[in-house]
């Protein structure tokens, strides 16, 4: 549907089961051209270490035609924004997603997730929050989705969030899209791959865009060079090897 998916998880999160390879090789079967590997940040129980962020410098940026994007999907850790990507870490790292997962941040009440959500995308680190439509974590959605606008930080429509994560977030995701869409700001779609086998599935999210009426000239997922015009956008030093895509 989409040629980028920005959201999945290999073996270094142990919860996972597929590898970089898997995931080229499923990409290569569905045409995409471009992915981040985005495991869970290091204070997640099962997670890796910060070495596994730090060393993915030595990974390829091209493979068979298909762009690797460095990525982590960090956990935010307080009311103050704070999450587990620090130090050398940025340094490796091309994309920083953000959100709420229970071992690290137990879920709490509206205000202090709303507070934390806003200290996160004000901070300037994080490109993308995740999966912010998960009831579990209810929040002043047009509030984050202004924030978000205003600070050009895209907000995730999960595919998995329908399927087997997070289940009833499928108000909160169209109230989400909405929010963004009249916000004028950008939505990322992510499969939230676990296994190879979904990655670059986004048949959930589209239902839930298309009941919004949601642009397609705001979601990052549309092309490779807008997502990376995005990130380059955000800081990001443009990668020669991308000049393909």
């Amino acid at each position: 549907m989409y040629p980028v998916d920005l959201h999945m998880h290999t073996i270094a999160s142990t919860h996972a089961y597929s590898t970089l390879s898997d995931y080229l090789a499923e990409a290569r079967r569905k045409g995409l051209k471009l992915f981040a590997i985005t495991d869970h940040g290091p204070e997640m129980a099962d997670a890796p270490h910060p070495w596994h962020f730090i060393n993915m410098r030595i990974w390829p940026r091209m493979v068979d035609g298909i762009g690797i994007l460095r990525g982590i999907e960090a956990n935010i850790k307080n009311s103050d924004g704070e999450i587990d990507c620090t130090g050398p870490m940025f340094a490796s790292l091309d994309l920083i997603i953000a959100g709420f997962h229970e071992p690290v941040f137990p879920p709490q009440d509206a205000v202090t997730h709303t507070r934390a959500m806003l200290a996160t995308i004000a901070s300037g680190r994080v490109h993308i929050i995740s999966h912010p439509g998960n009831p579990k974590y209810p929040l002043d959605i047009t509030a984050v989705a202004r924030a978000a606008a205003s600070h050009g930080v895209a907000l995730e429509i999960n595919n998995s969030s329908f399927l087997h994560s997070r289940k009833g977030s499928e108000a909160n995701c169209r109230a989400v899209a909405a929010a963004v869409r009249d916000a004028g700001g950008w939505v990322a779609l992510g499969s939230d791959s676990h296994t190879a086998f979904t990655l670059g599935d986004f048949s959930e999210c589209r239902k839930i865009l298309d009941e919004v009426n949601f642009p397609e000239e705001r979601i990052l997922n549309v092309s490779p060079r807008r997502l990376l015009t995005f990130l380059e956008g955000r800081g990001m030093e443009p990668i020669p090897e991308f000049a393909e895509l």
